[in-house]
């Protein structure tokens, strides 16, 4: 009997959870860099597109989420973690591709008796065409033991895991997700629109003032032109860090609009 089928039958195996809306576009590319896991689990939000085709296709173990008027994919998170059956789970999303060193890396780790419960997987990502040094290593933690993980519905959470977390470090560029994402200056504009609406209910009992509208767009920038390098990537670094800092004021911006308008409406 070989290694993998000794891990399923001990459910010390691994589960790649992939949730998924009208996610065909790089779904079989994915599913391609995640072939030889001990099962893939695909939690579908009722896509409109054949992304639940190319999963059976493909042999996933497929759950349903009901959408509703969800426009993000945390709150299908616990679902699609709790349809897995290993005792480790891989969350990867519909557009990030797992490298062959990260794969063997966690199998490696899974056989350790000390090894952590969660780790943090860097990620490499794309902004007009590029890859952006300011992005990286972008931290995801991604990988867990799977019992007592609780994931909260709201938005950019990390998992709540019982026990040690440890991260790969960014040096081993050849382990991070790669992103396949190329956001463009519209696309930027709209998630920046979509993903701070839903920082309003994360970050309510923040109390920003007239200083955060000043320094958390500007320390936002600083990480990401200085810190993170993103002046090593041209024009487009300066113009990617200058949309990290105007998320920051949109952010903050609509937390203190949503504030002032509960306060009216009492």
């Amino acid at each position: 009997m070989d290694k993998t089928s000794v891990e399923q039958e001990q459910g010390n195996g691994i589960s790649v959870v992939i949730n998924t809306y009208n996610a065909s576009c790089h779904l079989q590319q994915v599913l391609d860099t995640v072939k030889g896991f001990d099962e893939v689990v695909v939690c579908d939000m009722e896509s409109a597109d054949d992304t639940l085709d190319i999963a059976k296709r493909n042999g996933c173990k497929i759950v349903v989420f009901p959408r509703g008027s969800y426009q993000i994919c945390e709150p299908a998170r616990q679902t699609a973690i709790d349809a897995a059956s290993c005792k480790w789970v891989l969350v990867v999303d519909a557009d990030e591709l797992v490298t062959p060193a990260l794969k063997q890396y966690l199998y490696s780790l899974i056989g350790k008796e000390d090894a952590p419960q969660g780790l943090y997987v860097p990620r490499k990502s794309r902004f007009m065409g590029r890859f952006m040094h300011c992005f990286y290593p972008d931290y995801q933690l991604r990988f867990f033991i799977r019992k007592d993980t609780v994931w909260p519905a709201v938005i950019h959470a990390d998992p709540i895991i019982k026990g040690r977390i440890e991260k790969i470090p960014a040096t081993h560029a050849d382990m991070a997700l790669v992103h396949l994402a190329d956001d463009s200056i519209a696309s930027r504009m709209g998630k920046i629109n979509q993903y701070t609406a839903n920082e309003i209910e994360k970050k309510k009992d923040r109390n920003y003032g007239m200083a955060a509208l000043f320094y958390r767009p500007l320390v936002r920038f600083f990480r990401a032109y200085i810190q993170k390098g993103g002046f090593r990537d041209g024009k487009e670094g300066f113009i990617c860090a200058c949309y990290e800092g105007i998320y920051q004021f949109v952010a903050v911006s609509k937390i203190i609009e949503d504030r002032l308008k509960n306060k009216k409406g009492k």
